[in-house]
């Protein structure tokens, strides 16, 4: 497959568009992390926001504090989740699980 060359100001965009997405996917694992942002309105997000859409649950979930990769792989597991699944990606039931999980024992915030 060849790629078509972009142009100086095409490469520009595209590295300013992904700093940006990179950006807000850190905000939004932050404000998850810290509990300034709960489960069902991140997964709202997923619909509208491209940048949160495209964020691993794997990420997400490690954001959370006492959650590593093994916990999360775990829960993950559990819920039926492919470990390279994206939140926009999630199964109707799979985001349900991942609800119930969050509301049955919120995360512990950090500090």
């Amino acid at each position: 497959m060849v790629l078509k060359s972009l142009s100086d100001e095409d490469r520009a965009r595209a590295r300013a568009k992904a700093l940006q997405s990179r950006t807000r996917r850190a905000e939004v694992k932050n404000a998850f992390g810290s509990g300034r942002l709960g489960i069902t309105e991140l997964l709202d997000m997923t619909a509208d926001d491209e940048a949160v859409g495209r964020l691993r649950v794997a990420d997400l979930l490690e954001s959370v504090p006492g959650v590593g990769e093994i916990r999360a792989a775990a829960l993950m597991e559990r819920i039926g989740i492919s470990p390279n699944r994206r939140l926009r990606g999630l199964g109707r039931k799979q985001r349900a699980a991942l609800i119930q999980h969050f509301t049955d024992a919120p995360p512990p915030t950090k500090e």
